[in-house]
């Protein structure tokens, strides 16, 4: 057992009050209404313009870097369970610089299916180092066979089928967002 330390040394018990009266002080004006009403109304107008008029999903730039130069996506982000099982459903178009990014929290090795997917589509499975594991390329639309990762996934990636052969993007390609 180690023994308590003595904190009525030196003017530490001074320090320490000190110390818990900034932080409370510190929290009790993160807290005021005030900054939360100031929040409030600056984040509508930051997200406002970053929001996917489908699916209402937040929009960041994808970008892959593939021996050919880096290719950016506006990519729908799905983070939710729920967002996740919907992804791409439905959507009977999506352009060549659009797509949907599947943020795994925690990492897992992701498999993915094309239920009630209209249009083709190449899911990349983005491995912990952000580097590109596999491509499900061309995945048929309606097709219920799971596609899976070959390995633990940080995020997928699916845009446009066939997109990712014209574009040169291949395994080991880097991925950021």
């Amino acid at each position: 057992m180690h023994p308590a330390p003595k904190l009525w040394k030196s003017g530490s018990m001074k320090q320490l009050t000190r110390l818990a009266v900034l932080s409370a002080l510190a929290l009790i004006a993160g807290c005021s209404p005030g900054a939360a009403d100031a929040g409030a109304k600056a984040q509508p107008q930051a997200s406002a313009a970053a929001v996917h008029p489908v699916s209402g999903l937040q929009i960041t730039p994808v970008t892959v870097t593939s021996g050919n130069g880096a290719h950016v996506f506006k990519s729908e982000v799905a983070r939710t369970s729920a967002e996740q099982a919907k992804g791409l459903m439905f959507r009977t178009e999506i352009g060549d610089d659009e797509g949907m990014i599947f943020l795994r929290n925690p990492p897992d090795i992701a498999s993915f299916w094309m239920r009630n997917t209209v249009i083709p589509l190449d899911i990349i499975f983005v491995g912990l180092d952000r580097r590109i594991i596999n491509i499900a390329a061309n995945a048929r639309p309606y097709d219920e066979t799971p596609l899976p990762a070959d390995g633990p996934t940080l995020a997928v990636l699916e845009i446009n089928g066939g997109l990712a052969a014209r574009l040169g993007i291949k395994p080991g390609d880097k991925v950021d967002w």
